[in-house]
């Protein structure tokens, strides 16, 4: 397994930055818990929350391909799509005046990857047996 652990580090100082962009937020405006209707701050906290809520699933179905011997370039195309993304995503979200479209292709990029590696594994298992 080389391309999932690599990714997996690329993943996680994407999660801290969006982390450090919660915080700083927070700092900048004394908002200790909640978003205190402050919309950038409940920008944030959902970028970062829904990055939290798919790449660890996206990530542990793109290793079990890898663990059952699919080819290198799937798992690399997987983790690069996951990853634009993601970027995609959290661009779109992000800006004040939200760019609907990209947040919407972030999440039908992530939700492809998921998706087409789920019936992946299936496919792995049912035809090696």
């Amino acid at each position: 397994m080389i391309i999932t652990p690599v990714f997996s580090a690329i993943f996680a100082i994407f999660f801290v930055f969006l982390s450090i962009k919660v915080i700083k937020i927070r700092q900048n405006h004394k908002i200790f818990l909640g978003t205190g209707q402050n919309k950038s701050l409940e920008r944030a906290i959902r970028v970062h929350a829904n990055f939290a809520e798919y790449i660890p699933f996206a990530l542990f179905l793109i290793a079990m391909l890898e663990v059952n011997k699919s080819h290198i370039i799937i798992t690399l195309i997987l983790c690069i799509i996951l990853l634009i993304g993601r970027i995609i995503h959290a661009w779109g979200v992000s800006t004040e005046d939200e760019n609907f479209s990209y947040r919407v292709a972030g999440m039908v990029l992530t939700f492809s990857v998921i998706v087409f590696a789920a019936v992946m594994n299936v496919a792995v298992v049912l035809f090696s047996i």
